[in-house]
């Protein structure tokens, strides 16, 4: 949407008022397929039987009938915060065709509803549109490129992929569609949850969190070696693998960057059962290479479900100079460790614990889970001198598992 169409917008005010007023959007069952395409030129009726027009009517559900213009007017917002909120989506500018729906206008008319009422600044309902653009683009290229491609290779009916794909997404889209609005919920509700947990306003953005990097050893070699399909096999089950377990111990699964993953967990004994679990999941693969993992524990910003700050930065440091099938951690995750009492800070204080229960001192027996080694200090570039410390599961004596 170009917001300094003047001419277009000026003939347009006198020929499409009528139809800008008669737009329907009060149905909420429409308020699907904000994204009608940036890319599309007007079409007349002979393109119906276009396969790429019918899907996309298909998806959308409805057809193109409004330029930028009429649909800004029909959502009583400027052209220019329009043409804003349509480029946040991820959306090319389309001049003045009609190549918007019904659904458009109500996606814009929300959107600007929220900053009226106040529940949102107008920064922030283009920050809404941005991430919700960025998240469901990749969801909606991986479902075209990995999962429909696979769906609709040609069966032994004699129908040609295209000729497949048609009445395959008309039976998938409505199942998906629910599918990705239960997620959305329940990832919502957990969001929630971690949210109202901080202890204070602050806590709410700039947060305590431990940060993990996993990173492949030696992918750089591999995608010399290996064939392109062997590649992404690879890839998949790697970040499969991940996800799994960060998911099942109670992390968050931040990112994937083909052969590294970023994950955070609110508690440092479960960021380092993640990590170690990684590392005993990888090792026992024997298609998969070698791993390491770097853990940093600290003050966090989150914008947009990604995470940045020194915290995240000392966390990919140390996942660099790990060694491998190993998990490093920073000096404030040992301490933190120590604090929650699942790692001794020495191993002297461990046994001088252990020797004090013995003695009848009515103290427990310490139950540690995981053992902590310091490692060598060295400088790092731009966060000054670390001390790593090696972390594993502590065995004998005490145990915590």
């Amino acid at each position: 949407m170009t917001a300094d169409d003047s001419g277009a917008a000026s003939r347009d005010r006198e020929t499409d008022d009528d139809a800008v007023r008669d737009v329907p959007v009060d149905d909420p069952a429409r308020g699907r397929g904000e994204g009608a395409t940036g890319r599309g030129e007007p079409h007349d009726n002979g393109d119906e039987n276009n396969i790429a027009v019918r899907l996309e009517q298909l998806i959308l559900g409805a057809d193109r009938r409004y330029t930028p213009f009429q649909a800004a007017r029909g959502a009583g917002v400027s052209m220019d915060l329009a043409a804003r909120f349509w480029r946040a989506m991820g959306f090319a500018d389309i001049g003045q065709v009609k190549a918007l729906t019904e659904a458009d206008v109500l996606a814009l008319r929300r959107l600007a509803g929220l900053v009226e009422a106040g529940l949102l600044s107008e920064a922030m309902a283009i920050q809404v549109a941005r991430s919700t653009g960025q998240t469901t683009a990749r969801l909606a290229d991986w479902q075209i490129d990995s999962f429909l491609e696979g769906l609709t290779e040609p069966q032994d009916s004699g129908l040609t992929r295209t000729e497949i794909t048609y009445p395959l997404v008309e039976l998938l889209l409505p199942e998906l569609e629910e599918f990705l609005v239960y997620v959305w919920r329940r990832q919502l509700a957990a969001a929630t949850g971690r949210v109202v947990r901080a202890q204070d306003d602050a806590e709410m953005v700039d947060r305590r969190l431990a940060v993990g990097f996993a990173d492949l050893v030696g992918f750089t070699r591999l995608t010399r070696r290996l064939e392109e399909e062997e590649l992404g096999e690879l890839v998949e089950a790697f970040e499969t693998t991940c996800s799994d377990l960060v998911a099942a111990h109670g992390g968050r699964l931040i990112k994937t960057l083909g052969d590294e993953v970023l994950f955070s967990a609110d508690d440092a004994g479960i960021a380092a059962e993640i990590g170690l679990r990684l590392i005993e999941t990888m090792t026992n693969d024997e298609t998969m290479p070698e791993l390491r993992v770097g853990i940093a524990f600290g003050t966090v910003t989150t914008r947009m479900g990604d995470v940045f700050g020194t915290t995240v930065n000392l966390a990919s440091r140390l996942t660099s100079i790990a060694p491998k099938d190993t998990v490093l951690v920073d000096e404030a995750f040992a301490e933190e460790l120590g604090r929650i009492g699942d790692a001794p800070i020495s191993e002297a204080d461990a046994a001088a614990a252990e020797k004090a229960a013995e003695e009848g001192t009515g103290a427990p027996p310490p139950s540690y889970r995981f053992a902590l080694q310091p490692m060598w200090q060295r400088p790092v570039r731009g966060l000054g001198v670390i001390e790593p410390w090696l972390l594993s599961r502590r065995t004998g004596q005490g145990t915590g598992g």
